[in-house]
């Protein structure tokens, strides 16, 4: 696990232990990420930025805390290579004040499907 003060990164293993330990999953990609590579079991899918790259953080919060309930409760979030997550965790660790914040390292391509584990297309 790396540190990176807001926020942590997972290995592949580590992350699939702080799910079953009941972490929520947030994937912030895009719907069409979604259909082209699918999400990880269980994930709550939740877009953080759009095509143009803009955001709204009124409303991905307004999806995001009916999965995390406090600002305590440990969640994961995963993207496409991690690139976006870091950013998003930094906001959510340093600007919002959550505690308990972590990434997929690699994201779903690097750290997921690239090692042979499936995803799902809904």
């Amino acid at each position: 696990m790396l540190n990176f003060g807001p926020f942590k990164s997972l290995s592949t293993k580590e992350f699939q232990q702080k799910r079953e330990e009941g972490f929520a999953v947030i994937d912030i990609r895009r719907a069409d990420e979604w259909e082209d590579f699918g999400v990880i079991e269980g994930s709550h899918k939740i877009t953080f930025y759009d095509e143009s790259g803009k955001f709204d953080i009124e409303q991905f919060l307004e999806q995001f805390t009916k999965v995390v309930a406090d600002k305590e409760q440990p969640f994961i979030l995963v993207c496409a290579h991690a690139t976006r997550t870091k950013i998003v965790c930094e906001i959510m660790g340093l600007k919002l004040g959550y505690t308990n914040v972590y990434e997929l390292d690699g994201g779903i391509n690097w750290g997921w499907i690239d090692k042979g584990l499936e995803t799902i297309k809904s």
